[in-house]
Order: C-alpha cells, then structure tokens, then sequence
C-alpha cells in the first residue's frame, strides 16, 4: 500500500469521524434548545404558584401568559384538535377561536397551579427524538413525595423549539383529549358553539373574571 493512499484513507476516516462528531454535537444542541422553553414554562409556574395567595387570579394570569404564548404553538394545537374543518370556518371566527383557545389554555394553568408547597419540577437529562420532533420528560414532585410525569412533545419552528403536546403519565395526550371534546362540540354546536364553550370554561376556571 502507498503512502498517497495510507494518507487518503486516514483523512477520510477523519473526515468520517469529524462528520459524526459533529452530527452527534448538533443533536447534542437540539436536545438542549428544546429543553429551555419547558424550563422557562416550569419558571413561570412556580413563579405563580408562589404568588397565589397574594396576587388576583388575573395578576396570576398576566404573569404567566407571555411564557405560555412563547412556549406554546398554540396555533397549530388548536389547527390540529379541530382538524380539516378548520379552513371551511370564516377567518373571523377562525381568529375570535385562536383567542378564546389561547385565554382558556392560559386560564388553565393558572386554575391548576394555585399554590406552592415545596413542588419541585424537574427535567430529565435524556431528550427523545420522534422524527424530527423532540420529547422532553419531567417530573413534578409534591411535597409528600408523590410524582407526577409530563413528558412536553417540542417541534422546531425556525429556531425556536415550541411544545405541541402534553403527554401526562407519559401517554394521556392532552391534544387528543381536547381534539375529542372539541370535535363533538363543532358537530353539534359548529365554530360558534365552540367558540361559546371556550368561553364558558375560561369564565368557570378564573371565577367569571376572565371568558
């Protein structure tokens, strides 16, 4: 074997390698990009839950919603839970839907993290990939011990990493229980009679400060 081609297959496996290197390197980054919005949403929820006996549910609310807007792709959980019929509704009430999904996404939070007892959240070190889309476990643990999963199902847009689903215990999809409710209201009722649902449960969950 020459020496010409002793160098040539040595740079080639260097290439080969430092190819890898930096594939696992970006993985590496993407994994850690997709962590920061779930820890910024965990921020905001203790944030608020610290707050809870001293500020107003709507205090609370404005506290946590640029986080929840940021961190969530509203657009396209809402897009997905109402499916085709979606681009048949007016954009008027396509845009007056978006709002009141958003307001009760928002409202829903601040209903179900009240108070703080020393919960601790946390994340674990391994990122899944699921095509191109990364899943982010946590853990919530109570102050007696008890845990809780919620695994965050974060999607690329541009490049910013945005959760498009929450799985609790790891399986129970919060989009596909919403698209099931939100469907048989649209049967029933159609954009209208969803949007006045959306309404409603807002109001029920901040005490009618909120719709």
């Amino acid at each position: 074997m020459s020496v010409t081609s002793l160098d040539r297959r040595s740079v080639l496996r260097l290439a080969l390698g430092a190819a890898s290197l930096a594939l696992g390197c970006a993985r590496a980054v993407a994994a850690s990009e997709a962590i920061v919005p779930v820890e910024q949403l965990h921020a905001g929820l203790i944030a608020i839950m610290k707050a809870g006996k001293t500020k107003s549910f709507r205090e609370r609310y404005d506290m946590i919603a640029p986080i929840i807007t940021r961190t969530f792709d509203l657009d396209r959980i809402l897009h997905q839970a109402i499916g085709p019929r979606w681009g048949s509704l007016p954009s008027s009430e396509q845009a007056a839907l978006m709002d009141a999904f958003t307001r009760f996404t928002i409202a829903s939070y601040v209903a179900n993290f009240v108070s703080y007892s020393g919960e601790r959240f946390e994340v674990t070190p391994v990122v899944r990939a699921v095509g191109g889309d990364r899943v982010v476990e946590t853990r919530i643990t109570s102050a007696s011990e008890k845990v809780h999963s919620l695994d965050y199902l974060m999607r690329q847009e541009g490049s910013a990493w945005k959760v498009v689903d929450v799985l609790a215990e790891g399986s129970i999809s919060r989009v596909a229980a919403q698209r099931s409710e939100m469907r048989s209201v649209l049967a029933g009722g159609g954009g209208a009679g969803l949007l006045v649902s959306l309404r409603q449960k807002t109001a029920e969950l901040s005490g009618g400060i909120l719709q």
